[in-house]
């Protein structure tokens, strides 16, 4: 069971005042959420793996990155990432392309296949959720939705996250 029980408890409890509270129960919502995002990611032809779907979308965000330059962004090991590469290449999702200014450096970017897998998964990941939105009611989507919205813009507030002797 989850600590998010139904519509209008947030009133009753006041969750809304404790963020240590909402915290824990927003956990749990997206514990749900990454179960419905795996597990729609699974029913495309080709299965990727979670870190080899990153991967790609991450060439997808910044096409051009070099092997370095992908390993931090992706935050892993120039061995992994040289290994990951090798696999997704064999998978035809990214090609090797030599940097048209820098003789020695060499540029990932995605196939047309990558692209298509990363669209594929991008529409069914949608489609799932829509299932979800749809048993919600209106007034509770458009809850959901600012509410979202006002996280997405507090995460990019310019203030550290790890300032707060609370974290870490």
């Amino acid at each position: 069971m989850t600590r998010l029980d139904g519509p209008g408890d947030e009133q009753a409890s006041g969750a809304g005042e404790d963020p240590d509270a909402m915290a824990l129960e927003i956990a749990d919502a997206v514990e749900s959420l990454t179960d419905l995002w795996s597990v729609a990611a699974q029913g495309v032809a080709l299965r990727l793996s979670p870190h080899q779907l990153r991967a790609l979308r991450a060439l997808q965000a910044a096409p051009g990155l070099n092997l370095t330059g992908w390993a931090e962004w992706l935050d892993i090991g120039l061995p992994t990432a040289s290994r990951l590469c090798d696999r997704l290449e064999a998978a035809g999702m990214l090609e090797r392309v030599s940097h048209p200014r820098k003789r020695r450096e060499v540029q990932l970017s995605l196939t047309p296949a990558g692209r298509h897998v990363l669209r594929e998964v991008a529409g069914r990941r949608a489609q799932a959720l829509a299932v979800a939105l749809r048993v919600m009611e209106p007034a509770e989507r458009v809850a959901l939705s600012r509410g979202l919205k006002a996280f997405l813009r507090a995460q990019a507030a310019p203030l550290s996250r790890f300032d707060d002797p609370g974290c870490g």
